[in-house]
């Protein structure tokens, strides 16, 4: 999930006790896809474990961040919005929780969406004094730009993304130009992602705009560089993030959070172990970089990408649910 950033974006049933077997009549349960990767393997891993664990009927329906938050707010469908990146709305969240409408559970990714300036890890174990931006400032010679070496460079994202705007304000920030630093437009998505890969299969010193989770930094490994400030948000908003502002300080980029919405209707029907469930599963980003990186090499979809997880990390999984339902979801894999 990304670009400061994308707009991204149950049960019904009786419980008779506290036994997955009381699960079985749980009934059809509506599971929201965002439009991004991990979003997508999460919703079909809810899906799989929902069905088999627990005898649901859960199917999927997809959608951006925007309108599946309104409805849920507004109408208490879909059920299960798996991934919910409430940052983007946090005045119709707050709305929605506060008029009983929609419950907090959990974390699906308790590291938060995590955006900000990348050096690879092969060069914080080289340099591990370079820790912080203005760390990085202090060495345009390490990070030698391809047009012009005689300068160090960061590579940006292409324009149009929130996190281009803010790279480029919290380059003037740090006074990136009077270190001798330059940013590089990288064009597109495609470009950024090219320029990275590039650059670290050749084991190339670079520093870059990034975020996390993505597959990109589950296949190559980065060091995410401090900014050597607390967030302020009344800063942020007021200029790091306004293109135009003249005066930009330095700040720290705020961490995303990241939950699990249910509508209020499912969470007081599904039942304990089914909350217990979505309460548990969650996953380091770390976990879901690597996870998505195997679905990009091979082509993937969300439901091979969570078939592939349950199968490979049966010591992760095993704790979210019941005995009783791992006997059953690992029968049916």
């Amino acid at each position: 999930m990304n670009k400061l950033l994308a707009s991204g974006c149950v049960l019904v049933g009786v419980f008779a006790g506290a036994s997955a077997a009381s699960a079985a009549g749980c009934g059809r349960v509506t599971i929201a896809s965002m439009n991004w990767q991990s979003a997508e393997v999460i919703s079909n891993l809810d899906k799989f474990i929902l069905n088999e664990g627990y005898g649901c009927q859960a199917e999927i329906t997809v959608g951006d961040t925007v309108p599946t938050i309104t409805s849920m707010a507004e109408k208490g469908q879909p059920d299960i919005a798996p991934e919910a990146w409430i940052d983007l709305l946090p005045d119709l969240v707050a709305k929605g929780t506060q008029e009983g409408r929609i419950v907090k559970v959990g974390s699906p990714l308790p590291d938060g969406g995590n955006q900000g300036w990348w050096i690879p890890k092969y060069v914080s174990d080289a340099h591990p004094d370079i820790k912080t931006i203005p760390d990085l400032l202090k060495h345009p010679e390490l990070f030698p730009g391809e047009e012009d070496p005689s300068k160090g460079a960061i590579l940006n994202g292409p324009q149009g993304w929130g996190g281009t705007v803010v790279t480029t304000q919290l380059f003037k920030a740090f006074g990136g130009e009077k270190a001798k630093f330059t940013l590089i437009d990288t064009g597109s998505a495609a470009g950024l992602d090219g320029a990275i890969a590039k650059a670290y299969e050749r084991k190339k010193s670079f520093a870059t705009y990034y975020w996390a989770p993505t597959a990109l930094l589950g296949k190559y490994p980065m060091v995410k560089l401090d900014a050597g400030e607390k967030n302020d948000p009344a800063e942020w908003k007021r200029c790091n993030t306004v293109a135009d502002c003249p005066d930009p300080k330095p700040n720290a980029w705020p961490i995303d959070t990241i939950v699990t919405l249910v509508a209020k209707p499912f969470s007081e029907k599904a039942g304990p172990e089914v909350m217990t469930y979505l309460e548990k599963r969650s996953w380091s980003n770390q976990t879901i970089g690597k996870l998505m990186a195997w679905m990009t090499d091979n082509q993937a979809s969300g439901e091979d990408g969570a078939k592939h997880f349950l199968k490979e990390n049966k010591d992760i999984w095993t704790k979210w649910v019941s005995k009783d339902a791992a006997k059953k979801i690992e029968a049916a894999l």
